[in-house]
């Protein structure tokens, strides 16, 4: 038996609508694959207001697996711009000998990096809906998120 066809990923640009658990919504925006750029834009209603979450400060971008979450709903899309047009910047961790990182970004480029240097980006990885869903609802509701902290840089 053949699985079902997943659906298309959005365009780059497009904006989405993530329904929150404890019924709010979060935004989120389109990047080039596989990445998607997550926003401050916070909802108790669903809004399709794009112009209000193209202003929200970014808080993180990541890569998101497929398939995404029937739950997010695209509400339009414009062409990227600003912080969102930039290349995401991520960081590669030895699993054994913690000093050796990289950064890289989405357009090819890496350097050698210190651990140091890798604080405050993300770690390279491909994330589940559900943990972005979660990421989202703690860091508004100011939690500490498991799978954010499992995910920053060892320093020693």
């Amino acid at each position: 038996m053949t699985p079902p066809p997943r659906p298309p990923r959005p365009e780059p640009g497009t904006f989405l609508r993530i329904p929150l658990a404890d019924g709010s919504f979060g935004y989120g925006r389109v990047l080039p694959a596989p990445y998607v750029a997550f926003s401050t834009a916070r909802t108790t209603a669903p809004s399709d207001d794009l112009d209000a979450v193209a202003a929200a400060p970014l808080l993180f971008t990541q890569a998101v697996g497929l398939p995404w979450s029937e739950k997010w709903e695209s509400i339009g899309r414009r062409d990227l711009d600003g912080e969102a047009a930039q290349p995401v910047v991520q960081f590669v961790q030895d699993a054994i000998d913690h000093r050796r990182c990289t950064i890289i970004d989405s357009e090819g480029r890496g350097r050698k990096a210190t651990p140091e240097e890798c604080i405050g980006l993300e770690r390279a990885a491909v994330w589940d809906a559900h943990h972005i869903e979660e990421r989202l609802l703690d860091t508004f509701l100011n939690r500490p998120n498991a799978a954010e902290i499992q995910a920053r840089v060892r320093l020693s």
